[in-house]
């Protein structure tokens, strides 16, 4: 009696699993059918020349290791009529020295030196306005763009973007870039870690163009058409923000904007971290901030990440085990592979879109337990009033909700 129940249960679950897997497939494809890529873009451009003026804004603070990667892209970059301007915040590194020995005698670049900052501005948020305000290039350009300096740009990404932003008839344009995976936390946690955040804002939701869109974009890659920056009140409006990107968002929604959020597609890429306690901090800041300072919704995040990605899968193989000894219980080995089946699509589809090496994916039970765990440390710094440290300011957050 107790095994038969032991069974259903099983059986229960892994319908579950399949029925959730399989939705996430769909989603999926769906997505990469309705919406284009930032290489899509490039086919725009081609056939249609972009001509705005642009100009690339850089906040920086101490990145001597990344700067000159970013600037070896920019440089490659394809579109005649771009500027760069590299807003060095507050940095006590070598960036400045990096950043000049990679600019060379390149005049398209300009840096400006940013000594400090208002208590009540975060500080990426001023180095871009200051990067803006500072320069005349920037004023005067038609399109901003806003980059991160762990990126680096493909060739065309610039003018692929532009030509996407007029296609769309974008006021505003994002990128979810392609992340690295070179270490370990990028290759396990990081495909299932950024997954949950794209579980929170689907990029068809995103891209809807009526009140049903939710708000989200990339600080990574952001694409203002000037006449909309300046409407919304550019960087000054969110000047609190600590995930400026989202702020912007909603701003763009509030105002009556359209604004997009596309894939890179290889388009755009980043190191976001360098190690796993930059990975876990930075996550977290993230995380808390998408849920809108929400303790229960973190904490909601945090069991759901791991049962749905490891626990489903581990409770299938149990049933195909437990099925397989019995012998006489051919639907529980059905089932059982079902599930493992579209467990299997379901991630793999969600890893393809991503570029995260397919050969990872087993790793997803372990990098679910290590996200969930990334939740609920978001759920308790916010619970106790732990500051959060970044960008050379601490920031203590009041939880909402």
């Amino acid at each position: 009696m107790v095994f038969d129940t032991l069974m259903a249960i099983l059986v229960a679950f892994s319908i579950l699993s399949a029925m959730y897997w399989l939705t996430v497939a769909y989603q999926v494809r769906l997505t990469r059918r309705t919406l284009p890529t930032a290489r899509d873009g490039i086919r725009l451009a081609e056939r249609e020349p972009p001509t705005q003026r642009a100009c690339i804004i850089v906040p920086c603070h101490n990145e001597a290791g990344n700067i000159a990667t970013l600037i070896a892209s920019l440089k490659e970059q394809d579109y005649d009529r771009l500027r760069v301007v590299l807003a060095l915040d507050r940095c006590t590194d070598d960036t400045l020295g990096v950043a000049t020995r990679a600019i060379g005698d390149d005049e398209r670049f300009e840096v400006i030196e940013i000594t400090s900052c208002p208590e009540d501005w975060a500080g990426k948020v001023h180095a871009a306005y200051v990067g803006y305000t500072r320069s005349a290039h920037a004023r005067k350009s038609d399109i901003l763009i806003f980059t991160d300096a762990d990126t680096a740009l493909d060739p065309a990404c610039v003018r692929a973007c532009i030509a996407l932003l007029r296609d769309r008839r974008l006021g505003f344009l994002s990128l979810l870039s392609t992340l690295t995976t070179d270490t370990w936390y990028e290759r396990v946690v990081q495909p299932v870690t950024a997954f949950e955040l794209a579980r929170q804002f689907p990029l068809l939701r995103v891209n809807r163009d009526d009140e049903r869109r939710r708000a989200f974009a990339n600080g990574q890659f952001m694409m203002f058409d000037r006449s909309v920056y300046d409407s919304i009140g550019g960087h000054e409006q969110v000047k609190h923000a600590i995930l400026e990107d989202i702020a912007f968002a909603r701003q763009i929604k509030a105002n009556n904007h359209l604004g997009g959020l596309l894939m890179a597609d290889n388009m755009l890429r980043c190191r976001m971290y360098d190690n796993w306690n930059e990975y876990t901090r930075g996550w977290k800041r993230i995380y808390t901030e998408s849920a809108n300072r929400e303790i229960k919704r973190l904490r909601r995040y945090a069991l759901r990440t791991p049962v749905v990605t490891a626990v489903f899968p581990m409770l299938s193989l149990i049933l195909l085990a437990l099925s397989v000894i019995e012998q006489t219980d051919v639907p529980g080995v059905v089932v059982s592979i079902i599930a493992l089946v579209s467990w299997a699509i379901g991630l793999s589809s969600v890893y393809r879109m991503s570029h995260a090496p397919l050969r990872d994916l087993p790793m997803s039970i372990l990098g679910a337990l290590l996200t969930g765990r990334i939740f609920w440390d978001a759920a308790s710094d916010l619970a106790s009033g732990r500051p959060t440290q970044w960008g050379g300011r601490s920031y203590v957050r009041k939880a909402e909700g």
